[in-house]
Formats: structure tokens, C-alpha cells, sequence
């Protein structure tokens, strides 16, 4: 959190959307606030929200959403069950790639990989929004149950992760098996389509699955795969001399440009 967004996302939620922190080196990413998070569609609403009225003023204007914080707004339930059920039905990166239609109203909900000599759509794409929240309460029914982080490009979440290290006595399998055990796939967060990955990490290992099986049954059925480097031939991380064995994942993978 504190490379990627300047803040370590535990002290208190951001006051307002703003731009992105530019104290964690220029990354690009936003510290999302977990009160903006909405369980029942799955969507961080001030980042999709935020991202919607800069880019697309006039048609999120028709929509009629006075306030999108007000989860009893008719025109938001509305709009808010078109994305869910075109999720549902498209998966994310294809609602992201296409867009959305809404009635007479047509949205982009992510601006690509611009050519450099094509302004507009450089500028486009400068106001995408990634942005990861800590401690996400994502559950409807269980509403202390909480995920260590999720990523987010526009509000729709993209990413999940569950943490673990060496200090702790815990490992990258204790995270594995913690999706396994308590993270149900029947919650919209983790329905198949919605997130694109799960990462399990630690400070020497990652792991990662696209698609959560459940916990009723068939909970040992999500086929998590390795997403390490390799090391002398074999499994596993090199020593990091500036860090911890996995901070590749952040300082490289993670990267506003890489996911795009």
C-alpha cells in the first residue's frame, strides 16, 4: 500500500477522491475507501462514479444520480444492477474492453494502451482509476469478515489478495488455504468472471487462481498455480538485496501500465 499508494491504508479513510498520491514515486495508483465499497453490486461507487463524471460529464449527467452514496436512489439501484448483471454475464474484462449500455445511454468504463501520437486518447486514458483498498468488508451476510486487500480499475474490482509472512509463522499456503476454506465463491466478489485473479503471498511465495470453487464441498477444487520467478532451476524466489523475495509483484507487475 505505501509504494503503490503513498499511505498504508489502516490510519483512516481518504476524506475525498482526489488524484492520485504522488509521494509513492509517480505509481498511479489510488487508496480506495472502504466505506465507498458497495457489497450487494461489488463496486467501489466513488471510484466508478469519480471516473464516470470526468470522462463521460453529459451521459452520467442523464443517469439522474443526485448522490451515489445514497444506496436507496432509484436511478443508482438501477444502474448499478445493468453493470452487475452485465458482469455476471460478460465477466469484467470483457464489460471493461466494451463497455456498457444502459437504456438509451452508452459508457466506456476503461480507456486502453493510447498511440503516443493520439492526444485525445492519451488523455483518455491518463483518467482511468486504479485504486486498492485495505481491510475490504466485502461480505453481504458476514459483515466482519474482511479481505486484506482488492484492486480496482474504474471501481470494479479486478484483484484479491490475502497476506501472510514469515513473522507471523505463516506462509503462502496458510493463504491458499484460507480462500479455500473462507472465501465462498456464492459472495459476488469471488462469483467467477467478477475478479480476473486471487493472489496468495508471503515474503517468499505467491500463488494465484482465477476461479474459487466455494467452501460447501468443493472448496479443495480451486487449482491455485505458482506466480514465483523460479530460482536456480527450480521453484521458488532469488534473494532480493533491496527487499523482500515477492515485491516484484508490486514494484512490477502491479503496474497501471502492465494491467492495462
Amino acid at each position: 500500500m505505501r509504494h503503490m499508494t503513498g499511505v498504508d491504508g489502516l490510519a483512516s479513510d481518504p476524506d475525498q477522491v482526489g488524484e492520485p498520491l504522488q509521494n509513492a514515486g509517480g505509481t498511479g495508483w489510488f487508496a480506495g475507501r472502504r466505506k465507498s465499497y458497495d457489497r450487494e453490486y461489488a463496486i467501489d461507487v466513488e471510484q466508478l462514479f469519480a471516473f464516470l463524471k470526468t470522462t463521460q460529464p453529459e451521459e452520467t449527467a442523464k443517469l439522474g444520480i443526485t448522490d451515489f452514496r445514497d444506496s436507496k436512489h432509484i436511478a443508482r439501484q438501477k444502474f448499478l444492477a445493468r453493470l452487475q448483471g452485465e458482469i455476471s454475464r460478460r465477466g469484467t474484462i470483457d464489460v471493461l474492453r466494451n463497455g456498457l449500455k444502459h437504456g438509451a445511454l452508452s459508457f466506456d468504463l476503461f480507456y486502453g494502451t493510447p498511440s503516443p501520437e493520439n492526444k485525445k486518447a492519451v488523455e483518455r486514458h491518463s483518467q482511468n482509476r486504479f485504486s486498492m483498498t485495505r481491510q475490504l468488508a466485502y461480505s453481504r451476510e458476514e459483515t466482519r469478515r474482511t479481505l486484506d486487500l482488492c484492486a480496482f480499475i474504474n471501481g470494479l474490482p479486478v484483484m484479491t489478495f490475502e497476506l501472510k509472512n514469515s513473522l507471523t509463522k505463516q506462509t503462502v499456503q496458510d493463504a491458499v488455504e484460507q480462500y479455500k476454506r473462507d472465501r465462498d465463491s456464492r459472495e459476488t466478489l469471488f462469483e467467477f468472471g467478477r475478479c480476473v485473479v486471487h493472489f496468495a503471498v508471503d515474503d517468499a511465495r505467491i500463488a494465484m487462481c482465477t476461479a474459487l470453487k466455494g467452501n460447501k464441498g468443493m472448496a479443495q477444487d480451486s487449482w491455485f498455480l505458482p506466480f514465483d520467478q523460479g530460482w536456480n532451476d527450480g521453484a521458488g524466489n532469488p534473494p532480493n538485496p533491496d527487499g523482500i523475495k515477492t515485491d516484484y509483484l508490486w514494484k512490477r507487475i502491479l503496474t497501471p501500465a502492465g494491467l492495462t
